[in-house]
């Protein structure tokens, strides 16, 4: 089969489409056939080295994927080959034509979800539910600024923010961002490129702030989030590209608490709670993962660098 393969830690440059062995299943395992492998920003820091959570040379990258289950190993019980199917990780990477999986990293995809769609369920849906209901465990009537809300993380957020009764503002840099973010749910769009943002935040909020932030890119926003965000408010960082320098007296007139976020960091209950509650939002239509481009697998070098180029609009995938 054909994957995606890196050898050496560095740039997009690195990913090699190879030809490997077929991956075949031990018992609790499965293989999954690979219809569409979804592309994070998570995923260009572990191949550049930089990340904290280091895999061995070689490697498959990949979090992300959806397709069918084609194999499944002794002692699998909820699947069977021919399961429609997306993936929460992999034991080897879902850059390829075919992935091998815990059982445990392999849930169903409801048939009104698409391959394309699937493959951005995990990491930013997961993401979002996991930054507004477990870490700032927010809820009605509080109002809910995305920092970053059309790509896929902030899509994800807009949604469920939405479908829980908060009100949501969400902001992006391009008229295309914008409209996207009006159409999947957020009450307020914002470019937070303006000269008047944080004058136009506190005007749409009547003057308190944000209940809560997810900041997606804190290495630019966060000093401005601790200036936005409400008396007793939270942020959430989703995303940083590097240092930041912060007033700590903004956070101490507020009384405001700043979360880091790490999926990965998340307890086998609490990634039980996340997959029964996208499950349920993908069956009666809450969750919608938008797909902003798609390209082949063997372009995953030039996937890498759009996925951290501004602008974002939806999920970017690979189809192998």
């Amino acid at each position: 089969m054909k994957a995606i393969r890196v050898h050496e830690f560095g740039g997009p440059e690195v990913m090699k489409l190879e030809d490997v062995p077929d991956p075949k299943p031990g018992p609790g395992q499965v293989v999954v056939r690979v219809h569409a492998a979804g592309v994070n920003p998570v995923d260009t820091y572990i191949r550049s080295g930089a990340y904290a959570r280091k895999p061995s040379l070689p490697y498959t990258p990949g979090s992300d994927g959806a397709g069918v289950v084609e194999a499944v190993g002794e002692g699998v019980k909820r699947l069977k080959a021919g399961d429609r199917v997306y993936l929460s990780g992999a034991v080897s990477g879902p850059y390829a034509e075919k992935a091998l999986c815990l059982e445990s990293q392999v849930h169903p995809l409801p048939q009104k979800i698409s391959y394309a769609q699937g493959a951005g369920v995990f990491v930013p849906y997961a993401t979002a539910y996991r930054a507004l209901f477990q870490l700032a465990e927010a809820k009605p009537p509080e109002v809910v600024l995305v920092h970053g809300a059309s790509g896929g993380v902030g899509v994800a957020a807009v949604q469920l923010a939405r479908a829980a009764g908060m009100t949501v503002i969400g902001t992006a840099g391009s008229d295309k961002g914008k409209e996207l973010v009006r159409k999947e749910g957020a009450h307020h769009v914002l470019d937070h490129h303006a000269p008047d943002f944080a004058d136009q935040l506190m005007s749409v909020t009547g003057g308190p702030g944000a209940d809560v932030i997810l900041e997606m890119l804190a290495n630019k926003n966060l000093g401005k989030d601790l200036q936005l965000v409400a008396t007793g408010g939270k942020v959430i960082i989703v995303g940083s590209r590097g240092p930041v320098e912060v007033n700590p007296r903004d956070a101490m007139m507020r009384e405001a608490t700043v979360k880091g976020l790490m999926l990965f960091a998340a307890s086998e209950r609490e990634l039980a709670g996340i997959h029964a509650a996208l499950a349920a939002g993908m069956e009666n239509g809450t969750l919608r993962p938008v797909v902003g481009q798609e390209m082949p697998l063997a372009d995953a070098p030039r996937a890498h660098q759009a996925v951290l180029a501004p602008g974002a609009y939806g999920k970017i995938v690979l189809l192998p």
